[in-house]
């Protein structure tokens, strides 16, 4: 039986496709497709989730729950999905009687991701949730305790747990293959011009919690924290609108600086206002990061030691891929609930340092 590491499979780099490498070495698991059904059919299920699970080899697309009617018969026609597997949000609990259905995807809004999770969860369905998980730490509390009671698997939807260039960036970080790091800069935004149709809900409260902060920062979040390798003791952070007559829930741009047990800092940045978009390193041998650092593509990744020559892969389909690996292996999960929480109390501190305009104290992250 031939196998990989996570380490060999980093380093293969353009020596050989990454999404083969990974592929080959997840067949191993189980010939088995779980059908998953997407919970929220707007433009990221339309155009990346639904094409992603359907390339999967080890999942199909067997489920829709929508509240908007005039979607079913286009995504029953493009995607052939019986009638007895289209729900809407009413009768999304008689799921639990569908054993063709083993996995709900939620991809609603943030502000609703806490209460479809955990009806999913309490119908027996496993749950894969979309980040961020949901708008506090109470929520995520509420959908891991919800998974544990009914022992179905909880997991966010962090693809980048399976771009080879972000995971080359892990080991090196995990390895201090560099050297300590001494600075970690991070930000992604974009100049948004248009909050009308499905963009509507981001600039709001109740669903979109705190803007950009919420959507983007996440990323930036999380490539702090595993730049860092360990988690931060406390956070500064400011916020501030220059487009008051579009941002008038949340604010347009975020930006906050971690400082870890050691006195070393790492800036995040994150805006619906300002286009951004990288992950960056100072190491004791040099810098290494990632440039168009949390797209769908584009990566430019690079090292001390000279650029990341990595091929590309189809994220969602080998995100996919590996969080059903999960469900049928019963092995932990790269990303767990616990993960979704950890990063939702870090966005909920920078909040709060914002708005204080003090530095938050995180305390005890368990």
């Amino acid at each position: 039986m031939q196998t990989h590491s996570r380490r060999n499979i980093i380093r293969l780099g353009a020596a050989a496709s990454l999404s083969s490498v990974f592929r080959l070495s997840a067949a191993e698991v189980s010939d088995k497709k779980l059908g998953i059904a997407l919970l929220g059919l707007g433009n990221y299920a339309t155009t990346r989730l639904a094409p992603a699970i359907k390339n999967a080899r080890n999942a199909r697309l067997a489920g829709i729950v929508t509240g908007s009617p005039n979607k079913i018969p286009v995504w029953q026609k493009e995607h052939g999905i019986p009638d007895a597997n289209v729900y809407n949000y009413s009768n999304l609990d008689t799921i639990a009687a569908n054993k063709d259905i083993d996995i709900v995807y939620i991809v609603t809004p943030t502000g609703l991701h806490a209460e479809y999770a955990i009806r999913a969860l309490n119908a027996g369905k496993h749950v894969i949730c979309e980040k961020p998980m949901a708008p506090t730490v109470e929520d995520c509390t509420r959908m891991i305790e919800a998974a544990q009671k009914n022992k179905r698997t909880l997991q966010i939807g962090y693809r980048l747990h399976w771009d080879p260039y972000h995971l080359r960036l892990i080991e090196a970080m995990k390895e201090k293959e560099f050297g300590a790091w001494t600075s970690i800069d991070t930000a992604h935004g974009g100049n948004m011009k248009d909050f009308t149709d499905y963009h509507a809900w981001r600039i709001t409260k109740q669903l979109g919690i705190a803007g950009a902060l919420y959507d983007l920062g996440v990323y930036a979040v999380q490539g702090q924290l595993y730049s860092a390798q360990e988690l931060p003791i406390r956070v500064t952070a400011r916020n501030w609108t220059d487009r008051k007559d579009i941002f008038t829930e949340v604010p347009e741009h975020w930006e906050w600086e971690l400082e870890f047990k050691d006195g070393r800092r790492a800036k995040g940045f994150s805006s619906y206002g300002k286009k951004a978009n990288h992950l960056h390193i100072e190491t004791i041998k040099g810098r290494l990061g990632i440039d168009s650092a949390y797209g769908y593509s584009g990566q430019q990744g690079f090292t001390p030691d000279g650029p990341m020559n990595i091929l590309p892969v189809p994220q969602q389909q080998l995100q996919i891929e590996g969080q059903v690996d999960t469900i049928l292996s019963g092995k932990p999960s790269l990303v767990p609930g616990e993960m979704g929480r950890r990063d939702i109390r870090v966005i909920r501190g920078i909040m709060a340092a914002a708005e204080s305009g003090k530095p938050h104290e995180f305390g005890d992250f368990n």
